[in-house]
C-alpha cells in the first residue's frame, strides 16, 4: 500500500482572509488540533475562532487551510514532515528540543495518514466543536460528482460523504448582511 499524506489546497484566497496566517497551497499537512490543547476554546474569538473549527495545519508555514487533497509521499517526504513538525513545536509551543519533540510530530503525522485512507486527489475538511469539554473533530471527504463538468469553483463540482447528518451548522446567509446591535 503506497503512503499517502494531506498536503493543503486553495480553490479560492478565502484562507488569507479567514485565518490569520494562511498555509501556502502545495504544503504536507496535519490536523493541528493539538495547537487548542489545554486552552479556552469557548473563549477564542474571529479568526482564531475559524482556525479551531475548521481549520488544518500546514506543517512548513505553521498557517491553516480549509481544504487539504490525499497526495502520494515517498518516506523521505514523511521524514521531512515530522522534523519539520517537530521543529515547529520548538519554535511556537516550547518543545525543549527536536528529538523530544520527534515522539508527538511522529503520532501527528501518523494520524495525518489515517485519514489519508481515500483515493488519490480525494479532498479532506474538519469541523471541529467542543462536546461535554472534549474537543471533537469530524473530517469530511469531497469527491468530484461522476460526469460532472470541471468548474473553477468548489460548489460546481463536490458532493460531501458524511456519516454523521444530524450534526450541521446552519449559517442564515440573510442575517449575514444585517448590521448587529
Amino acid at each position: 500500500m503506497a503512503l499517502k499524506l494531506p498536503r493543503t489546497i486553495r480553490m479560492d484566497p478565502s484562507d488569507e482572509f479567514v485565518f490569520a496566517e494562511a498555509a501556502e497551497p502545495g504544503e504536507w499537512a496535519v490536523s493541528g488540533t493539538f495547537r487548542f490543547w489545554n486552552r479556552d476554546v469557548a473563549s477564542l474569538a474571529g479568526k482564531e475562532r475559524q482556525a479551531f473549527r475548521g481549520g488544518l495545519l500546514g506543517v512548513t508555514s505553521f498557517g491553516w487551510s480549509t481544504l487539504v487533497v490525499v497526495s502520494e509521499a515517498s518516506e523521505a517526504e514523511r521524514e521531512f514532515v515530522v522534523e519539520t513538525l517537530a521543529a515547529q513545536l520548538v519554535k511556537h509551543l516550547g518543545a525543549p528540543d527536536v528529538a523530544t519533540a520527534r515522539p508527538a510530530a511522529e503520532e501527528e503525522v501518523a494520524f495525518a495518514a489515517s485519514l489519508c485512507d481515500h483515493p488519490v486527489n480525494t479532498m479532506l475538511a474538519v469541523q471541529r466543536s467542543v462536546e461535554n469539554g472534549d474537543i471533537r473533530e469530524r473530517f469530511r471527504t469531497l469527491h468530484r460528482r461522476e460526469g460532472a463538468i470541471d468548474h473553477s469553483r468548489a460548489f460546481g463540482f463536490v458532493e460531501i460523504d458524511d456519516d454523521d447528518d444530524a450534526y450541521a451548522e446552519h449559517l442564515d446567509i440573510r442575517s449575514l448582511g444585517r448590521s448587529q446591535p
